[in-house]
């Protein structure tokens, strides 16, 4: 199985715990890849035959932007469901990351797989 990505998707939302980020937006990253079979449209060079990456962004966006979660995994994890649902795709993995979040780490995240990845 051929995997699209999507690398260092720069999302503001409101994520935290903490009463002050429940009052601002934050950026996290995501870097997505998305189980395809890309042989028919390498063979056509047409979009409608592969996963529109610019849709996927423009709908992650969309959807994270609007949303409000105390946790990183919530919000990974909707992602991956919005995928999977809304896509044409039976595998993904998000890996979410939060720049900043600790004083002496660069970021901290999580990496979730879901779906069943074809061979």
């Amino acid at each position: 199985m051929d995997t699209i990505f999507i690398s260092d998707l720069k999302v503001k939302c409101v994520i935290g715990v903490w009463q002050w980020e429940r009052q601002i937006t934050q950026t996290v990253l995501l870097d997505l890849e998305l189980a395809s079979d890309v042989r028919v449209a390498a063979g056509s060079d047409k979009l409608q035959d592969t996963v529109n990456y610019k849709a996927v962004c423009a709908r992650i966006l969309d959807y994270a932007e609007g949303s409000s979660f105390q946790l990183i995994e919530t919000l990974a994890e909707n992602i991956a469901t919005l995928i999977l649902d809304e896509f044409a795709v039976d595998w993904c993995r998000v890996r979410l990351s939060k720049p900043g979040a600790l004083r002496h780490a660069k970021a901290v995240g999580v990496i979730l797989e879901r779906g069943e990845r074809q061979t």
